[in-house]
């Protein structure tokens, strides 16, 4: 590989600076490109954009141990490289130029130098280098405005598409030109309205009737031409005399609509490039809501594609020059602006390791305060319980949570007139699990009736679905659990926070989604339990006894539901009474058989964040123990510390 060596310092390339230098052929001379960049702030705004936001991210360099794991390099030639590609050019400098010269010219350029025996790589200016001869494949060489020429393979050419051959890009620009050529003649009819103050064109009617003296037609003259001269600053205070009217015939600013077509340029510009309007401050449709999501897109979707380009043109064009680059490739560091905010990050870690994550002293080095005795201890909060559910409000759902993600097909959040009563919900999950049990055993009877003679494997036939039962039970008990957690909610919220302050439906979702999960994998274990005791027992009659214990799977899902209804019921409007800034909560037993330790507790008060006397927060708590929850039909009340 050719290198341009130097021992300690740069040697004269020959890519010297000469004015009308010629691109390539077939497409506009680059100064043009360099000029549009110089005086339209819209191109100069959305280039700059990019390259800032790509340059601050930086990159990192990883050895790939297998398709599950890797190592980052921090040592390795290319991280070195990438760090100081040129002595006392920094990382965020090399690669704002190289991203700003794509976005401009869609042409990019860099010559491999040697210095001190390291690579490293000098960035030119497109306007004075260019490729040069050979054909539509591939240049011969690459000319520089120095006159000195450089091979192929020392020169790093980062180009995009164009029509003609593979060897150049086609820039941007040359789609906007007209748009730009638009908006310079329009600001420049704009300066001279300005320049022009009064005169602008216009006319001054008088009566017919009024007459003029020969002095009085001489003086007025000489007073407007004065006021006129200096733009109606230096003039004084014009008179109009014997009625006359000044009427302009030129339209005024508002009229010429200048700041919505400045904001026409801007947003074709932002189109060119693929950015979002909202990103490059066109704020006309923006809202919290969908600037956060836009700065998900802009990372995903807008600068995506340009970092996937320069990590593939580095892969290509100058890992191959460095030691030891077997299985080395880089990234840009995006999942650091991908994390959100630190409430959030906290938020998610809390819920994906089922507890804090931060000590308190770790908590008080991040508010540079000291350390105390006994702050290196983790601090779990009494109604979280290792294995079980987190306590409501706990967690706002994260994205991949939401309906949208998971398929399901959830009631929106609305008022109690969107919704059934608490029965009506009750008994529609019931039917619906019960109808999906029955389903479930039905294909299995099904398989096992037309297997060979002799009873076969029950135990792999019912496996064999069961990862696709899961997902459909779950989607199905989150539908109707958030429904019913809607109406446990609303029950509170009518008579205690009918203005619904402080309370969202969509906060509970990742509470239910777990509770779903959970439900659903205990129903699918209940199953797998009962065809293994059929299995086990290897009797003659296992026919019967695989209906026999499929007629128990559908009485167990009736009673399942039932639980479930009481659990996110009670669910919903405690979730809806902490909103609403109740303090207390009083069980009410219910049911025509409640049990002895239920019946022993109606009426027990305690603080709304506390547990019951069985242990339960709320009836049906999944967190308690089963003897406390299986067709649970007790309702709480509510109360404000007086």
């Amino acid at each position: 590989m050719a290198f341009v060596v130097s021992s300690g310092q740069l040697a004269v390339t020959g890519a010297g600076v000469t004015t009308g230098y010629a691109a390539m052929p077939l497409q506009a001379a680059p100064w043009e490109y360099e000029a549009i960049w110089r005086t339209q702030p819209q191109v100069r705004t959305v280039i700059g954009f990019l390259a800032r936001n790509i340059a601050q991210l930086g990159i990192h360099t990883f050895r790939r141990l297998s398709d599950t794991d890797r190592e980052r390099l921090t040592d390795h030639p290319l991280a070195q490289l990438l760090a100081a590609p040129l002595p006392r050019l920094t990382t965020y400098r090399f690669v704002e130029r190289w991203v700003a010269d794509c976005a401009l010219y869609d042409n990019a350029y860099q010559i491999k130098i040697k210095v001190d025996g390291q690579l490293r790589l000098l960035p030119v200016p497109p306007t004075l280098i260019r490729p040069y001869g050979g054909n539509w494949i591939s240049p011969e060489y690459y000319e520089t405005a120095g006159g000195r020429d450089f091979g192929p393979d020392e020169v790093v050419h980062t180009h995009g598409y164009s029509p003609e051959n593979l060897t150049y890009g086609s820039s941007p620009i040359e789609a906007l030109r007209d748009l730009l050529l638009e908006s310079t003649e329009a600001s420049k009819q704009r300066a001279s309205m300005w320049k022009s103050g009064a005169r602008m064109t216009g006319v001054i009617t008088r009566p017919a009737e009024a007459t003029w003296e020969p002095d009085d037609r001489r003086r007025f003259r000489e007073m407007w031409r004065t006021f006129a001269a200096g733009g109606g600053a230096e003039g004084g205070t014009p008179i109009l005399e014997d009625g006359m009217e000044y009427k302009p015939i030129a339209l005024n600013p508002q009229q010429a609509q200048y700041v919505e077509a400045r904001k026409l340029t801007r947003e074709e510009v932002s189109a060119a490039y693929f950015i979002p309007p909202p990103l490059i401050g066109i704020l006309d449709h923006a809202t919290y809501s969908n600037i956060r999501e836009q700065h998900a897109h802009l990372y995903q979707d807008t600068l995506g594609p340009w970092m996937t380009m320069l990590q593939q043109e580095i892969q290509s064009q100058i890992l191959p020059d460095l030691p030891d680059n077997q299985d080395v490739y880089c990234e840009f560091n995006i999942a650091e602006k991908m994390r959100g905010q630190f409430e959030e990050q906290a938020a998610a870690m809390s819920t994906m390791v089922g507890g804090p994550v931060m000590t308190r002293n770790e908590g008080r080095a991040r508010i540079n305060l000291p350390s105390i005795e006994g702050g290196d201890e983790l601090i779990t909060p009494m109604n979280v319980t290792e294995g079980g559910l987190a306590s409501p409000r706990d967690t706002v759902p994260p994205p991949e949570a939401l309906p949208k993600a998971r398929g399901l097909a959830l009631v929106k959040s609305g008022r109690p007139s969107d919704l059934g009563t608490a029965d009506g919900e009750r008994e529609a999950l019931t039917a619906s699990l019960v109808k999906f049990t029955e389903r479930a055993t039905g294909k299995l009877l099904t398989a096992a009736g037309v297997k060979a003679d002799g009873m076969p494997d029950l135990l792999a036939l019912w496996a064999a679905g069961s990862k696709d039962r899961l997902a459909q039970l779950s989607a199905l008990l989150a539908d109707h659990g958030f429904r019913l957690a809607q109406v446990g909610a609303w029950a509170v919220l009518s008579e205690w926070n009918p203005d619904v302050e402080g309370w969202s439906a969509d906060v509970m979702l990742a509470w239910i989604l777990a509770a779903a999960e959970t439900h659903a994998e205990q129903h699918e274990e209940a199953g797998r339990k009962a065809v293994a005791r059929v299995q086990e027992a290897e009797s003659e009659g296992w026919q019967d006894d695989l209906r026999q214990a499929a007629a128990s799977l559908a009485t167990d899902a009736a009673v399942r539901a039932a639980t479930a209804s009481t659990e996110l019921t009670s669910f919903g409007g405690h979730d809806a009474a902490k909103a609403s800034g109740l303090t207390r909560k009083i069980w009410r037993t219910g049911g025509k058989n409640p049990r002895p330790s239920h019946k022993a507790q109606d009426g027990e008060q305690v603080s709304l964040d506390d547990v019951f006397s069985n242990g339960l927060r709320w009836p049906g708590d999944g967190s308690g123990k089963t003897a406390e929850l299986v067709n649970c039909n007790c309702t709480l009340d509510y109360a404000k510390e007086e």
